[in-house]
């Protein structure tokens, strides 16, 4: 296959997938980058302290307490002002992507 269509191929593949992606909810992946990106400004962290903290956190070396995954998770949640049965099966999620 010549360079340039298999470019474009792999290209509008990426871009359908996370066109795909952003229609559902959050993937664990984007929750757990949004904990931590929480953290790093309730940390105050910033420049190269907080691509650091952002790097580990986001790749799983500084695992989220059980208090502060609820705690993301809720405020999360709040944003989004879900309630019922959807609250609880977002907090679900949420808790067990973590």
């Amino acid at each position: 296959m010549h360079p340039a269509i298999r470019l474009a191929a792999i290209t509008l593949t990426a871009l359908a997938a996370s066109a795909f992606a952003a229609d559902g909810e959050p993937t664990a992946q984007q929750q757990r980058f949004g904990a931590c990106s929480r953290q790093a400004k309730d940390k105050g962290l910033s420049g190269d302290a907080r691509k650091s903290f952002m790097s580990d956190c986001a790749s799983g070396k500084t695992p989220l307490t059980p208090q502060q995954r609820m705690g993301a998770c809720n405020k999360e949640a709040g944003e989004k002002k879900l309630a019922g049965q959807e609250r609880k099966d977002f907090m679900s999620g949420c808790l067990k992507a973590s």
